[in-house]
């Protein structure tokens, strides 16, 4: 061998075991580094745990195997939040944009099957931590964040103490960046596109309802969530005994709910949620309310002044509802079942549902259905969401309503029983947060009252004589005419909507056919 290629030789085998003790001296370096920022600078209330942690100074990455962190309140130590992974690894670190760009730059961070459980009652309101807001030394960029398999699980204090729970949740974020200014922010992070999906999502909505839902998705800004349902833990006996006050007893049931280019985030320091379509399909819904519990007194805000107020930019440009059934049942008297009534086929439309429309724009809302199994009705309600009066115009549409149909709520509801046919029933209601005013124009034939006997359910003939001397039969004797009714009604604000559109319905009818 010449003399020449040995030494080229030896060099490189030189260069060779130079470049590996340099590289196993800086990987020692380096894992000696984060080991003493973990055992040294985190603070006291993280308690951490890991079985190893190798680095390669090459390729920029480090791996935890079996990490596992908690959390503890500085003023007594009791500890609430328990996080545990398979590993955490950690990819791409770029020393030149440390160096160069002064900035923290990770190509990916992978955590595998972690689970957290959070104690929410456990947790005590640190003064030090609503005051100072954390800093970073440099801001920090992750190109991806994935989350395999995780499993969430949050308590509170109470005997049914599960508030949040989820499992096999995958989450892949990009584009992350993390600065002092948007950690003064609601949401500490600027990022790019979200992708999830996961099973089993159970939310305790309040202390009476909860939601499920079987799995969701996220995926290019579209979120799918199938099989929910929201109801009343209670049974409907059991609600009744337990509040102070009547509240709905609620059972709903979706096959799905998709939102179309869904966006969230921070906009000059106010947090704001949009999506370009929200549609549900062949939600399933039974209201029961026990008006033998003590009303609820609160006020109770029109939709308007609803959506104005939520605390954050909402911007729904459609809602879409196909293929629901809405039934309301209300028990009034204590010897007598619910009375209902319900829709079936229910359609709806709504345009413009946002606090954040300027100007003339309008949430318009469509609804099409069919009335106690028989009647098609259709309806147009509009109002401004930024009108600080809230007025709103309410017009609907019934025909072929067979007035026995209203006998399974008036029955048990009012001892009155109908009899009958409303052919057309056009109304139009104004209202705003004080009153409503109705105008009617109704073709109806054979109507007849008759007033029960509380106890026995069985016709008073002699009252119901009296009330059907003041009833007309028939709109007019001509069957191309219409009687036609206006009214008003005082708003009731301890009650919803629905009270005023009812009671302003009824003044309308009782101008229009006594």
């Amino acid at each position: 061998m010449k003399k020449t290629a040995r030494i080229v030789i030896s060099s490189i085998v030189i260069l060779g075991v130079v470049i590996l003790l340099m590289t196993i001296i800086a990987n020692i370096l380096v894992k000696s580094k984060i080991e003493g920022f973990l055992n040294e600078d985190l603070p006291h209330t993280f308690v951490h745990s890991y079985d190893d942690l190798s680095v390669n100074s090459l390729d920029g990455s480090i791996l935890l195997s079996n990490p596992s962190l908690i959390l503890r309140n500085k003023e007594d130590e009791v500890q609430h939040t328990f996080i545990k992974a398979e590993n955490l690894s950690i990819s791409n670190i770029s020393y030149w944009d440390y160096l160069v760009n002064h900035e923290i730059h990770i190509g990916r961070i992978k955590l595998k099957n972690p689970e957290l459980l959070y104690y929410k009652h456990k947790k005590l309101k640190s003064i030090d931590s609503i005051k100072d807001t954390p800093e970073v030394p440099k801001p920090i960029k992750v190109d991806r964040l994935e989350i395999i398999g995780s499993r969430i699980s949050i308590f509170d204090n109470e005997k049914d103490s599960i508030n949040l729970f989820t499992k096999n949740v995958s989450l892949q974020v990009d584009q992350i960046e993390v600065t002092n200014h948007t950690l003064s922010e609601k949401i500490p992070f600027l990022h790019k596109n979200i992708k999830a999906h996961g099973d089993t999502l159970f939310v305790k909505a309040n202390p009476y309802d909860n939601l499920e839902t079987r799995d969701f998705s996220i995926k290019d800004g579209n979120i799918v969530f199938n099989d929910i349902r929201y109801y009343t833990k209670y049974s409907k006996a059991e609600l009744s005994k337990i509040i102070p006050v009547e509240r709905d007893h609620y059972d709903l049931g979706i096959n799905s709910i998709s939102m179309e280019q869904f966006d969230f985030g921070n906009r000059d320091t106010t947090f704001f949620a949009k999506s370009k379509k929200v549609i549900l399909d062949a939600p399933s819904l039974n209201i029961y309310r026990d008006k033998l519990v003590a009303d609820d007194e609160s006020y109770k805000p029109l939709y308007s002044r609803s959506i104005r107020q939520i605390p954050f930019d909402l911007t729904v440009d459609s809602v879409k509802v196909s293929e629901g059934y809405l039934k309301y049942s209300e028990r009034v008297e204590a010897e007598n079942p619910a009375g209902y009534i319900d829709f079936k086929n229910f359609k709806a439309d709504i345009a413009n549902l946002s606090n954040t429309y300027k100007g003339s724009e309008k949430t318009e809302i469509t609804i099409t259905a069919l009335f106690m199994k028989s009647a098609p009705i259709k309806v147009d309600w509009n109002f401004d969401v930024q009108d600080q009066q809230d007025q709103f115009v309410f017009k609907a549409h019934v025909s072929g309503l067979e007035a026995d149909k209203l006998n399974p709520f008036t029955e048990p509801n009012l001892n009155v029983r109908l009899e009958g046919t409303a052919d057309e029933t056009y109304f139009t209601i104004d209202g705003n947060d004080d009153m409503g005013t109705s105008n009617l124009r109704i073709k109806y034939s054979d109507f007849k009252v008759s007033l029960l006997q509380k106890e026995k359910k069985k016709k008073n003939k002699f009252l119901s004589a009296i009330v059907n001397i003041f009833v007309s039969k028939d709109s007019d004797k001509e069957d191309d005419l219409y009687s036609e009714g206006k009214g008003e009604a005082k708003r009731n604000k301890t009650k919803s909507i629905f009270n005023l559109l009812w009671n302003s319905i009824k003044s309308a009818l009782q101008d229009g056919i006594m």
